[in-house]
């Protein structure tokens, strides 16, 4: 379930080539404050994945309603607690 989320979202992302030796710029489209830059494409993209990571976790840590992306939804079930 997060391992498919995660793949949706990286499926949106988009890759730039900096001018010059800047190396690489990516985000993941319809995700405000989800980017990397980098070296190279590779590493640039790892940073993307983790970046996506504690997006996601920080969203389920704040009760935040997750979008779904390329029809693939990530629902956290709330849990009750019990005195």
């Amino acid at each position: 379930m997060f391992e498919d989320y995660l793949k949706a979202g990286m499926q949106q992302a988009h890759y730039e080539l900096l001018s010059g030796d800047e190396g690489f710029y990516a985000e993941i489209i319809g995700i405000t404050g989800v980017w990397a830059n980098a070296d190279t494409l590779e590493m640039c993209r790892e940073e993307l994945r983790s970046a996506f990571e504690e997006w996601i976790l920080l969203n389920i840590r704040l009760g935040d309603e997750l979008p779904v992306l390329a029809g693939v939804s990530l629902e956290i079930p709330k849990l009750e607690l019990v005195a």
